[in-house]
């Protein structure tokens, strides 16, 4: 008797730990993606990707960012370089799953990107079309785990990891991610293929900034530990609350204009 009874304290033990947990979790979740403005924003933001021999290319564009119905509308258009001039990416949050979109101006055509396309370089950087999620701070479309507490660059943090839906077809088996206690935004992330990181998302506390009571990351850093390259993400400049047309974020007309 005694033993069924200890047994099942433990079993009710285990359960509500599992419950604080989750709980903990759902507001862990809940604080980053309330770093997605409601309303829309723009981001002045310059990418420059270095490859192994030490060779660079830089970007310019804007991220233009919302949650609608709380889930994530992301689109990405590219100024310059001349031969990128135009080249647009969509990415929209679905129940049924993310649809992610990319316009390429030469051949003045959208295609959608899906499967191991997902994975895929944006624009020769080491950001992937899947990345842009990690970068706007949401974790979504798999199973997330909160794995405890500690710290990281001398920040208090949360350690969360993420397994892919396997839908996605993702190449990464999981992503841990390093959370901000403070501002709830991700310090590090590491993209794993098994026990290896193959990739690695970098943000100093320092480069943490505001705009209109939201948190974001005015510079990041993306390394491929694998091909020993590394893009480096620079926000120049910020806008909440602007009223922009929802054409930004239709597959259909996302490219056109702005």
């Amino acid at each position: 008797m005694k033993q069924v009874l200890a047994t099942g304290l433990a079993v009710a033990l285990w359960a509500g730990a599992a419950s604080a947990a989750e709980a903990d979790l759902a507001k862990i979740e809940a604080c980053m993606r309330a770093n997605i403005p409601q309303t829309l924003q723009i981001k002045e933001v310059e990418l420059v990707a270095v490859d192994r021999g030490g060779g660079t290319r830089s970007l310019s564009g804007r991220f233009y960012g919302s949650r609608e119905d709380e889930q994530l509308r992301t689109m990405v258009k590219i100024s310059a370089p001349a031969d990128l001039a135009g080249a647009a990416y969509l990415l929209r949050e679905r129940k049924s799953g993310d649809e992610m979109y990319v316009y390429v101006p030469a051949l003045n055509k959208v295609r959608r990107v899906t499967g191991a396309g997902v994975d895929g370089a944006l624009w020769g950087t080491d950001l992937s079309y899947g990345d842009v999620k990690q970068i706007n701070n949401a974790f979504s479309g798999g199973k997330t785990r909160l794995m405890g507490a500690g710290t990281l660059k001398g920040r208090p943090t949360w350690q969360l990891q993420l397994i892919p839906d396997p839908a996605q077809a993702s190449r990464f088996s999981s992503v841990q991610a390093w959370v901000d206690q403070k501002t709830c935004v991700t310090l590090q992330a590491e993209f794993m293929e098994g026990s290896t990181a193959r990739k690695r998302l970098s943000i100093e506390p320092k480069d943490l900034k505001q705009s209109g009571g939201h948190w974001y990351p005015a510079a990041a850093l993306m390394t491929d530990l694998k091909e020993n390259t590394q893009t480096r993400l620079k926000v120049v400049g910020v806008s909440s609350g602007v009223d922009l047309a929802g054409r930004l974020f239709n597959p259909s007309t996302f490219y056109v204009g702005n």
